[in-house]
This record gives structure tokens, sequence and C-alpha cells, in this order.
């Protein structure tokens, strides 16, 4: 079922009367509810005004596209934004609010166009039974509605234990928590850290204290994309729970940095000049940690964007959970979309360490994961109009112009998404324009260059699941990962480039805390410095790779080969997913790595 479980709204709209339609409750709880529904536009309209009447007192009402004017405590008055005066025949006019009551009220709500009449009702169908522009969304365990199954392609034997490597990967984001830690804590030699930060919570970003908003937001969103496609790859490796407990960190954190009345998001805590002249845990930091906000004054709508796209993926995946959360999680999403839309320009304040080349492409992925959320047309034609079928280098925190297109695919099965998706990863398959290490790791950047291979393994999964070379994206997508697990030739092979998975693996990571020894002894540069193991395992945690020959130097002070970060391990970890996934469903791969291990 759709999020809101939104009804279609059919009326027949005649000028000079008042539309009265009933509005249906999809959520309530003590001391508010959320209302919802798609009119159909009948009669263009060039300007708008509607009244929202209620049965019970409502003390406030939040809605986000439209401006609000209190007339009772029963009846609100709604009057277009700049960005939607204009509705044609043929639209849908989609809309959902939050009502603040006192106590478990649940009031009866109807709805009107001023100057416009009705003789038209509320259907007693959900939306999925009318148009493909106003359907359900699919359930959060199955993919995309619209998704052409995937061929069968056979079941060889798995030779890697995916499901180890995707439980490790899962602690190395409970190792990057900042704030207040629950007492399930697994990660023993971490603690309550930054607990002055303006919006406390969230993850640091790498090895340092910093907490960036576009890679955070944009990890957040792959990883939760790779819990929508591929959750009985979570459940198969028996991690679905700690998933779902692991993901709602960051949602968390972004439901506190987000003022939908003052329209402000703080997008960074840190500085990263400061930061980065401090070698030590977490816990012990001294240096101060300034605040950066996004606002209509100083817009930030590619961070804005993204966070949006998650909080919206936020809703779908716990929906089924904790529908509270899920609305507020939504609610905030249409918020941030709209602050987004409509104050553009990309937020600079991360420079040098992470410096946007546009918004596009996040407000193309919001788009589309809003749509799924909400069945509002309107944001699928937003998403539409942002898209970018120009070339694409990488799919990364920066850019993601190829998610945006295979999500469009998924939705409208238009032949040039299809071609932009396969014309993408046909540059990332031999013979294409990106080069390959002897041992065969698709090689893009000496900067993470395990990041890229698994961010494009884990797209050419998902573009496998939706029908398009399947066989093919599917062996390479495996065969990327069967690299970084062990498929190389370092350390006489079977190195694993993910810390803590199998025998070999890297024992110096470019990590603060995972440096420190255990309390009270002192950590610093001496620590940086040390050739020696990290004193704490920095378990799951993806390392920046080798160079283009294969090389690989497991140094602490190497910060190119031996960084990491949040956003290297999210399509690592997605693609660890939809490996478990096609070892469920019998559809594993025949693979043929160049390098392969013989432990």
């Amino acid at each position: 079922m759709d999020l809101r479980n939104l009804l279609l709204v059919t009326a027949i709209l005649l000028p000079l009367e008042i539309a009265a339609v009933d509005i249906p409750i999809t959520d309530s709880w003590f001391g508010g509810f959320q209302a919802g529904a798609c009119v159909a536009i009948t009669t263009s309209l060039n300007g708008w005004t509607a009244s929202l009447k209620f049965s019970d007192d409502v003390h406030s009402v939040e809605i986000w596209v439209a401006k609000v004017t209190k007339v009772s405590s029963r009846e609100y008055r709604l009057q277009n934004e700049a960005f939607n005066p204009i509705l044609n025949v043929g639209d849908q006019f989609c809309f959902s609010f939050v009502g603040r009551v006192t106590g478990n009220v649940t009031p009866k709500i109807t709805f009107s166009f001023n100057g416009v009449g009705d003789s038209g009702s509320v259907a007693s169908t959900p939306s999925s039974s009318s148009s493909s522009t106003t359907r359900s969304s699919s359930s959060s365990t199955t993919r995309s509605s619209s998704s052409t199954a995937a061929p069968s392609t056979g079941g060889s034997t798995a030779n890697k234990d995916y499901m180890d490597a995707l439980a490790k990967s899962i602690l190395f984001y409970y190792a990057q928590r900042s704030g207040k830690l629950p007492a399930n804590n697994p990660i023993p030699w971490r603690g309550d850290s930054a607990l002055s930060d303006c919006v406390p919570g969230g993850w640091y970003d790498a090895g340092d204290h910093v907490k960036f908003g576009l890679p955070m937001a944009s990890t957040t969103t792959l990883l939760l994309w790779s819990l929508y496609a591929f959750k009985d790859g979570y459940s198969a490796a028996q991690q679905l729970d700690a998933m779902y407990d692991v993901i709602k960190w960051p949602l968390d954190y972004f439901l506190k940095a987000w003022n939908s009345n003052t329209k402000r998001l703080t997008v960074q805590v840190g500085d990263g000049n400061a930061d980065h002249s401090f070698w030590g845990r977490p816990e012990q930091m001294t240096m101060s940690r300034p605040c950066q906000e996004v606002s209509t004054s100083s817009p930030g709508s590619d961070v804005a964007a993204e966070t949006a796209a998650a909080l919206a993926l936020g809703a779908i995946t716990f929906k089924d959970k904790d529908t509270t959360y899920a609305a507020q999680l939504l609610t905030a999403a249409e918020s941030l979309y709209a602050f987004a839309k409509t104050s553009r320009g990309v937020f600079s304040g991360a420079s040098p360490f992470y410096v946007s080349s546009g918004d596009k492409d996040e407000l193309c992925v919001a788009g589309v994961w809003l749509y799924r959320a909400t069945r509002n047309a309107q944001y699928l034609n937003d998403a539409r109009s942002f898209s970018d079928g120009a070339y694409i280098w990488a799919l990364s925190w920066d850019d993601k112009r190829a998610a945006c297109q295979e999500l469009l695919y998924e939705e409208t099965k238009t032949s040039s998404y299809r071609d932009a998706v396969t014309g993408f990863l046909q540059t990332w398959l031999p013979g294409g324009s990106v080069a390959y290490t002897p041992c065969g790791l698709a090689w893009r950047d000496q900067w993470g260059t395990t990041r890229y291979a698994a961010n494009v393994a884990f797209l050419a999964l998902v573009a496998a699941e939706a029908g398009l070379n399947t066989a093919q994206y599917r062996k390479w997508g495996v065969e990327q990962i069967n690299y970084i697990l062990g498929d190389n030739k370092h350390n006489g092979g079977c190195f694993s480039f993910e810390i803590g998975h199998g025998k070999q693996y890297p024992q110096q990571p470019h990590h603060r805390g995972a440096s420190c020894p255990n309390l009270p002894a002192t950590c610093g540069d001496a620590q940086l410095n040390a050739d020696a193991p990290s004193p704490q395992i920095l378990y799951g945690a993806l390392v920046g790779g080798p160079d283009r020959q294969d090389f690989y130097q497991d140094k602490r002070t190497d910060y190119i080969q031996n960084e990491v970060a949040t956003d290297y391990n999210s399509g690592f970890q997605g693609a660890l997913a939809a490996i478990n996934h096609l070892v469920a469903t019998n559809n594993f791969p025949q693979t043929n790595n160049k390098c392969p291990c013989n432990p």
C-alpha cells in the first residue's frame, strides 16, 4: 500500500461555486494527525485559494504546498505558493498536512477550492486502482512495482562469505556514531562524544570528527536504497534488525537538523581544518565545533535535497515498523524538498573537503523517492525535469545522475533513461573508458578506488534486477566485490580491503579512534605515526584501496590508500546485500576473477 494510503479524489469542477470533498486521515497519534489526498483538476486555475474545514478544534496546520491562514480553530485558508499557482486541466493536486489537536482527536475534514464547485465525491478505492500516476508504492520488502522482473541467471555456488562481510560493514557505521550512545552500543572502545554539538548525533564522516551533511545524507540514501531493493539480502545475513537500528541514527539526526518553521537546515558540525590538526579520540575533543546552516538567504539545495531524499526513503523503510516515525520522516522530507526546490544554490561551506558540482542530481533523486512515498505525480515530473543525460564519471556522494537515471527508468520504462544507465555502465565494463588493474578492479581514481568500484557494482546489481543486461551486470558486479574481498594478489592473495573480513586485511586504517589504545592511555600524533596495527579493529571499514597496478601500502599515514569514510562503505554494503539476495534466490552468477583467492 501507499505510505499514506492516499485516496484519489475524483471531482468535476465547476466555476463560481465552492468545492467540498472529504479528506481521509491517514495516520493519527496523541496530539495530532496526518491527512492528505489528490484532487483531479478539471477547470484550469491561475492562482488559487482553498479551505480546510474540521468538525473539531485543530490548533494548527502544517502544509508545504500552500500558505496557511487560520480563520478559526475549525477552518484554515490555503493560498498557492509561488511555485504552484497554475493548475491545469488533467493535473492532480496532491497534498498532505499535519494537524495539531488536544488529545486523541480525529476530526472529519473537508477541502474546497474557493471559487470552484464540485459534483464529485471521494473514491472508495485506494489510488493503486487508478492510473499509474497515482498507483500505490511497492512495499519496502520488494523492489519497485514498476521494475521488470529480472530473469534467472542460474545458481552458482557463492565463493565468499558475503554474509560476514555485510555484518561487519554495519559494525563500521556503529563505530562512526556521534552523540550519546545507547546501552546496546556494540563497539566497546567507543563512548559518548560531542554532546554539546548544536545538533547532537549523526555520523562522523571518516577517520576525523566532522559531521559533513552532504556525504552523510548521500550515504544514508544509498544504504536505504539497498534495504529497499534487497531487504531479503539483509534478512538472509540475519542483519535486518541491525540495519534498521543503524540507519535510524542519521535519520534521527536529520530530523533534529531541519527546522521547518525557520527553514534552516544544519549541514555541518565541526571545522575541517581544526579537526584535521587533532589526532585523538572523539570522546576527548577540545576544539571548537562550529555549526553551518543553509537557509533561504544562504541556500544549499544540493545538501537539502539529498537530506530530503534520505528522509523520504526512510519513511518508506519504516512505514511497516513505526507509522508515527515514518510520518515524521515524510513530513520533514516534503517540507525540506520544498525548501530545496525554491531556494536553489550549492552549499560551499564544506570546501575544500567536499565541493558539490550541482544540485539537479540531488533534486532528481529526492523527487523520485518522494514520488514513491506519496504517489504525488508532481514529484515524478520534477525528477524528470532535473534529470541530466550528459556524460557521467562515477556514482558518488557528489554525483547521483546515474542513480537518477536508474530510478526514472524503473518508474517510466522510458528508453532514454534505459540508454543512459546502460551507457554509463558500459563505460565501466571491460572495454569501456574506465581503467582496470591487472587483477581486474575497475580503477577510476586514486582516492577511494574501492569506493567507486563498489558504488557502480551496486548500481549494476540494481539495474540487473530491473531487467537490464541481467546476466552481464550480475557477473561484473559480483566480480568487483570479489576483488575487494580477496580476489587480488596483495600479500600473496586473499587480501580483503574490508577490515576484519578474512585472514588478511588492513591493520592501519587512517582513523583516529581506532588508532588509540584503551583509556586511560593517551592518544596523539605518536599513534598516527606508529608503524603498527591499530589497537582497535575497525570492523567492516572499507579502505581506499590499491593503485592502478594493484599495489597497496598498509600504512596509517598514507591517507589515500588507507582512508575510510561512511560513503566508502555505502555502495559496498548495498552490493553485499544484493549478492546475498542472489544467493538466497539461487541466482548467484558464474564468476571468473583474474586473481582468484585459493587459500
